[in-house]
């Protein structure tokens, strides 16, 4: 079965409680684009964010979670002086923390620096159709531009709001040379 491959950039979600402190307190955060998944979007509000080493400077994706997690390739963890794991979004225990800049204030999260782990979004209808169930490992076949690549330890995650797509971050996105969206082939026997 094929699948969209997005590259997802560095990004983080934010909790309300650290909207209003990053951005003061009758803030909402703003839509300036819709992503595939249904309800999500990247948002106008940018946060600088802190390491040891550096920062950057990054988007932050909607609506607000419970949590304020930061999602880094390796590449970026390096660059500010952060050795980041390899999770699944939400698996925040025993991460590394950071400081976040807001035009209004900072916080100070004591974990929820992650690598995201490569992972597809199915909804129920959807994963029927390629065979998978919620938390099943994959692998992804991408052919693009002459450096095809199979991708493996792919996580599916089912949920009646997801919609089918891929996400890898820029690290692996750039190993297999694809441009922001591409199509790879999900391999169940791999």
């Amino acid at each position: 079965m094929k699948v969209l491959v997005e590259t997802s950039a560095r990004h983080l979600h934010v909790s309300e409680a650290d909207l209003k402190v990053l951005f003061g307190e009758n803030a909402t955060l703003t839509n300036k684009k819709d992503l595939s998944q249904p309800g999500q979007f990247a948002c106008a509000e940018k946060v600088e964010v802190i390491g040891p080493k550096g920062s950057l400077v990054m988007s932050i994706l909607g609506p607000c979670r419970k949590e304020t997690q930061v999602e880094l390739a390796l590449t970026d963890a390096r660059k500010i002086g952060l050795s980041v794991p390899i999770r699944e979004s939400g698996d925040l225990e025993g991460t590394p923390g950071c400081t976040l800049k807001g035009p209004c204030g900072e916080v100070t999260i004591e974990k929820g620096v992650i690598a995201a782990k490569r992972h597809i979004h199915f909804n129920e209808e959807e994963a029927a159709a390629a065979g998978v169930v919620d938390k099943q490992v994959v692998a992804v076949k991408v052919e693009y531009n002459g450096r095809s690549l199979i991708f493996g330890d792919v996580v599916a995650r089912v949920n009646p709001n997801y919609s089918a797509a891929m996400h890898v971050d820029t690290d692996e996105s750039n190993a297999a040379s694809l441009p922001f969206t591409a199509e790879g082939e999900i391999l169940l026997n791999f």
